[in-house]
């Protein structure tokens, strides 16, 4: 199965030099994972809801009169009475919320990842307290890309900053290491937590490839369906 999020994953680097402080790059990403989860209808309930326009994809990702820090995807109960929008190509409409339902935040290591690791997990942390402030269950969804590249190129502005394997170690020399602590620190505070292996150095001609394709294609839709009989209860 051909997953959007995976797809959209992969253009972030494929083609293009990847911009490590673009703040919509998670967004872009975890809006896909809601198109996925219809995609595969494994839950009636699910279905139900996207089509009736009851629940919705919110774009700014807040609940309408609820101050919290923001995820990257927040999909809930739409605020009764506003005109959802579906863009063309997705299933899901998007619109203001007033709950959330399913909670989905994003983050992408792609070099320096134990420098940032500490700030990663506290982060991921917060977003889950976040997520279930103000009461309610939402089903918490997290996911990682980590970089195994032997080698690659950060961009600053227009400052170019190679690995050089010492002071700034190579991604391969790094990634099992930020797998471990995610897995150990942060992923046991979601109900879901994807790791998205993959080989990126940022550089001419900017190819890009899964570790292991077939398994992160497998893995991520064991995620989905895990996640679809999770809402199925809610």
């Amino acid at each position: 199965m051909n997953y959007q999020l995976l797809t959209k994953f992969k253009e972030l680097f494929e083609g293009r030099q990847y911009r490590h402080r673009s703040s919509n790059q998670g967004d872009l990403v975890a809006m896909h994972l809601f198109e996925d989860l219809y995609a595969i209808d494994r839950s009636h309930r699910y279905q139900k809801r996207v089509k009736s326009g009851r629940s919705v994809l919110n774009r700014q990702n807040t609940r309408h009169g609820i101050k919290a820090r923001r995820g990257d995807g927040t999909f809930g109960e739409s605020v009764p009475g506003i005109d959802l929008k579906i863009d063309d190509g997705f299933a899901v409409g998007r619109g203001p919320t007033a709950t959330i339902e399913i909670g989905v935040e994003v983050k992408i290591l792609a070099k320096a990842m134990i420098k940032q690791i500490d700030r990663v997990v506290t982060d991921l942390g917060n977003q889950v307290t976040h997520f279930k402030s103000r009461g309610g269950t939402p089903i918490t969804v997290g996911i990682a890309g980590i970089n195994w590249a032997n080698h690659y190129c950060s961009i600053e502005g227009e400052v170019l900053w190679p690995t050089n394997g010492k002071r700034y170690k190579h991604p391969i020399q790094e990634a099992a290491e930020a797998e471990r602590h995610l897995r150990e620190r942060a992923a046991p505070k979601f109900d879901e937590f994807i790791f998205l292996h993959f080989i990126a150095t940022n550089e001419k001609p900017f190819a890009f490839t899964w570790r292991d394709e077939k398994r992160t294609a497998m893995d991520y839709g064991a995620a989905l369906a895990r996640i679809s009989a999770r809402y199925e209860k809610l």
